[in-house]
């Protein structure tokens, strides 16, 4: 880091500007590489939405929520693994951090073999309880089948980039992320657009992509680039430091285990009291507010090797100058993002709508019901990640688990008394309440955390 002598590994007491240009340095590469990762789903929507039409979102849609497991577990080690890196390195202990990415590489092989199994045996049934059925069922397997056979490259492709953004290599880990988005859009036109293999085009084109991203960072991972060689030493299964990694990147998984599970009951909701047409409209929506989601999600991942290193090295002022920094940038641009889907909503769903104006107007009513506080959603983000980045990932996990959980009476009630728009509103009520019990607990922290903490990778 730039604060950081490297030859002494002597602390610098940093100034409020060489924070903000410490903090800019991770959060740009990594909101990059977050807005270029999201191009995967948002690239397959507007193929699929022109070439296959509104039942080829709601399949997609429907395939989703498994691709969202697969991708968290992913994130799980990345996450996990970086914070153990950036915390170590904050203690000066640069071997524990070699000895952490071994441990991340064995545990993403393990994870590949049982999202294989699983997906293989299940991954039908998953698409079913979504309410898929006919043409929606035979697309969305279509796509699930190709997953389940590469999961570990998704796995892979969704860990490897973090890791070397912790390894201080957050330039490279961006132009891999936009080496295979590109590949990613000109497969999917040659794949969906020429050839027609529909959504098992799409996967494909993902799929490969992502291959590409792996290689790319195996290759980095055994040259001198990286600080963190894992030709240094064999892999070996060391269940400590996977254990260690799990903890602290679980809060991770968690918030993509309750975003497939918050989309696939959409569905089935969506199915139930609307059509196919209306998770189509619902798929659109998604990918309009994935785009402000993946920039929250940069700023939160942007703000982890710093925070983390200072936790490490006990610095707790320059945590609060950097997390509030975070907080602000957050709230900001999702009120930027909602006015202008607002202001311009035709022509943002005509990127994924070949002149339907049915599906207009169903996903124009969703923007307003269901996206109007969208910046609290990356508020919450951000408030997991900051406890996961100071090691507490028992509060980062709880913060996750409650984002999925307070969701369900809403989504229980309001469609029974409101119907469609019901489903619509249930996100946005349910980020309302969340951040009210949420806000309170971060702000505590920050301001009070002890000037001495224990250097610790563990949680409390």
């Amino acid at each position: 880091m730039e604060i950081i002598a490297a030859q002494n590994n002597k602390r610098v007491t940093a100034s409020d500007k060489a924070i903000i240009r410490l903090f800019w340095r991770y959060a740009i590469p990594s909101i990059a590489a977050m807005l270029v990762n999201g191009l995967y789903q948002i690239i397959d929507g507007i193929f699929v939405g022109h070439y296959v039409g509104y039942q080829g979102l709601a399949a997609i849609n429907m395939a989703w929520p498994i691709v969202f497991v697969v991708s968290g577990l992913g994130l799980m080690v990345g996450m996990g693994c970086g914070t153990l890196i950036s915390i170590k390195r904050g203690e000066g202990d640069n071997h524990s951090g070699t000895q952490a990415l071994r441990a991340a590489f064995v545990l993403m092989i393990v994870l590949g073999i049982l999202s294989y199994t699983v997906l293989s045996l299940f991954g039908g049934s998953l698409l079913l309880v979504q309410g898929a059925n006919d043409v929606t069922f035979e697309l969305g397997l279509q796509y699930v089948a190709v997953l389940a056979q590469y999961s570990l490259i998704t796995i892979g492709a969704s860990s490897l980039p973090l890791l070397i953004r912790n390894d201080q290599s957050p330039n490279i880990a961006t132009a891999l992320l936009v080496c295979g988005a590109v590949i990613n859009i000109v497969l999917d036109y040659l794949f969906i657009g020429v050839m027609d293999w529909k959504l098992e085009g799409a996967a494909a084109a993902t799929v490969i992509a992502q291959l590409v991203v792996c290689i790319g960072a195996i290759l980095y991972f055994c040259s001198s680039r990286s600080a963190l060689r894992v030709t240094r030493g064999r892999l070996t299964f060391n269940p400590r430091l996977m254990g260690q990694i799990i903890t602290l990147g679980a809060s991770c998984l968690v918030m993509y285990l309750y975003t497939s599970f918050i989309v696939a009951l959409h569905n089935r909701l969506f199915m139930h009291y609307g059509s196919p047409l209306t998770v189509g409209a619902f798929a659109i929506v998604g990918y309009l507010m994935t785009l402000y989601y993946l920039l929250a999600e940069g700023l939160a991942e942007g703000m982890q090797p710093p925070v983390s290193y200072y936790h490490g090295a006990r610095e707790q002022k320059n945590i609060k100058r950097i997390v509030l920094l975070a907080v602000k940038l957050v709230v900001v641009s999702g009120l930027i993002w909602l006015l202008v889907l607002n202001l311009f909503p035709n022509a943002l769903i005509s990127l994924f709508n070949n002149n339907n104006a049915a599906l207009t107007n169903e996903t124009i009513t969703g923007i307003r019901l269901h996206l109007f506080a969208m910046c609290l959603d990356g508020f919450i983000v951000l408030s997991s990640v900051y406890f996961m980045a100071v090691g507490k990932g028992v509060k980062a996990l709880s913060i996750s688990i409650g984002n999925m959980l307070i969701q369900l009476p809403f989504l229980y009630f309001l469609p029974q008394w409101l119907g469609v728009s019901g489903v619509w509103l249930a996100l946005p009520l349910s980020n309302i309440a969340l951040f009210i019990m949420v806000a309170p607990v971060v702000w505590q922290d920050i301001h009070k955390r002890r000037m001495s903490i224990p250097a610790t990778a563990g949680c409390s």
